[in-house]
């Protein structure tokens, strides 16, 4: 631990954070900007909107979903090779892409593949810059996650300027092949510590030579040929060798010693094993949820990205269907909202370190302030005020940087990484909704203002339930987590949750 300590807050850790924030740039860079591309799709295939929508809400919500499996991966394997195999898959689903024959398997392509990829990377980054930084792991994160803003605002007009020139397959091949770049980052992701894989091989490999000392060698080992003057002994594994192939191999060995009816005990035992440890891990989610602030927070992520997300999709397609422009400007509008979500970001984390501003009653105001900006979207008749608008909806959704830091007020550090899985889950359930109803909604009334109701009340909704949930007069019951202030350790293991 002396040694991982002294590396800390400066060094080769500004090296990862550029390298994390490049990966994020390109990975996300794409997805953020996918309403530049959704009316594009819309012509090309002559699907439905609601159809055609699915695509642009998987990129964003499978790799939310998936959360928890990829911070598993991150933790096993570490965020070097995780980044590398990211790379293939986002670069391999945007080139896929370009050759899709119509929208299922787009939604394949490009929502499920690039979207998985895009969730590695972000668990993978943001794992790797917490082993990094202590003091200043605040300001690291901060950077980092700019990435996908900065990417956004970047690609959205890259994207707009390739399709004019080389087409839409031109643009995702293009687009693709720049992804390649994200494993050339992940040679930058030096591990700190040993990844939970390798040290389990590495226990498992010391424990089996342990075994193999006190073993005789059988006597054809010894055996020299006639006439032979020397012995050819086969050339040994190197330790790489060893750690891949000890896994398979200690199961079996644990196996050959035990007989009949004793192995079959041991498998039972294993099994009980395992569902004991499931039992106790949905027990501890059981428990998180009781908690009425840490619900009322699910529902309130729920509804703000069932409500807010959709605007990133359709905005175009709403100033070009009612007559606001003919085609996407040079700066498009999802590039506005992009950077105002940047600063969105920066300015909130600034006003939620204030000790007299609440973080929950925060999140409340900019859920209300969003869900009143996605009601005058309709009734908007203006070019320059739908820019106006866009900007503020994107500068009030940087929300999405206080998360993490609401999760740890409300259940404490040690339940951060469940409660942050859970959280993220409902947003990314919520993403996945969003923008097929609204296609719906258009679909069915060829409008897109009862679908901009339907989105800011939900946003209005969630403001209200998270503000009434939060008060004080309900009394809720004492306990560890209701800390006045949260003291961040170098704990990567809690801290990296907010992958």
């Amino acid at each position: 631990m002396t040694s991982s300590t002294k590396v800390l807050d400066g060094g080769w850790g500004w090296a990862i954070v550029a390298a994390s924030f490049m990966a994020q740039f390109l990975a996300y860079g794409s997805p953020q900007s996918v309403g530049v591309l959704y009316p594009e799709w819309l012509h090309t295939y002559q699907e439905g909107k609601g159809m055609t929508a699915w695509v642009g809400s998987l990129v964003a919500g499978v790799g939310l979903i998936a959360s928890p499996i990829c911070s598993a991966c991150v933790d096993n394997f570490g965020a070097r090779p995780v980044t590398l195999f990211s790379g293939v898959m986002v670069a391999g689903g945007l080139m896929l892409s370009a050759f899709a024959p119509n929208v299922q398997f787009l939604i394949f392509s490009y929502g499920i593949v690039v979207g998985l990829g895009c969730g590695l990377v972000y668990a993978a980054t943001l794992t790797i810059t917490c082993q990094y930084f202590d003091k200043r792991r605040g300001l690291a994160l901060g950077i980092v996650t700019t990435g996908t803003s900065v990417g956004a605002f970047i690609y959205a007009t890259a994207q707009n300027e390739l399709i004019v020139l080389y087409g839409l397959d031109g643009c995702l091949l293009i687009i693709g092949a720049m992804a390649l770049n994200l494993m050339a980052c992940s040679g930058f992701m030096r591990p700190l510590n040993m990844p939970g894989y390798y040290l389990k091989q590495k226990a498992a490999l010391e424990r089996n030579t342990e075994e193999q000392l006190f073993v005789k060698p059988p006597f054809n080992d010894l055996k020299i040929a006639v006439g032979s003057a020397t012995t050819t002994p086969e050339k040994p594994l190197t330790v790489k060798e060893l750690l891949i192939t000890i896994d398979a191999k200690d199961l079996s060995i644990q196996t050959e010693k035990k007989e009949g009816h004793l192995a079959g005990l041991a498998i039972v035992k294993a099994i009980k094993k395992n569902q004991n440890a499931y039992s106790k891990y949905m027990q501890s989610l059981y428990e998180i949820l009781q908690d009425q602030e840490m619900l009322a927070f699910c529902i309130s992520i729920f509804l703000f990205s069932l409500g807010a997300f959709p605007p990133v999709l359709f905005v175009e397609d709403v100033a070009q269907s009612g007559g606001l422009i003919e085609e996407v400007s040079v700066i498009p509008l999802v590039s506005i909202g992009a950077i105002a979500t940047c600063i969105g970001k920066l300015a909130l984390g600034i006003l939620v370190d204030i000790k007299w501003i609440n973080g929950v009653y925060l999140y409340a105001f900019t859920m209300l302030a969003a869900g009143l900006v996605l009601l005058f979207i309709p009734i908007t008749k203006s070019y320059v005020g739908l820019q106006i608008l866009t900007a503020i909806l994107g500068f009030f959704s940087g929300n999405w940087s206080l998360t993490s830091y609401i999760t740890t007020k409300i259940v404490g550090l040690d339940r951060l990484t469940k409660a942050h899985g859970i959280l993220m889950f409902f947003g990314g359930f919520g993403i996945m909704l969003g923008p097929p109803v609204v296609g719906w909604f258009f679909d069915w009334t060829q409008s897109y203002d009862l679908a901009f109701y339907f989105c800011g009340s939900c946003v209005l909704l969630g403001a209200f339930i998270l503000f009434l949930l939060s008060l004080p007069c309900w009394n809720r019951r004492p306990s560890e987590n209701d800390k006045p202030e949260v003291q961040y350790t170098s704990t990567c293991d809690k801290v990296a949750s907010v992958a």
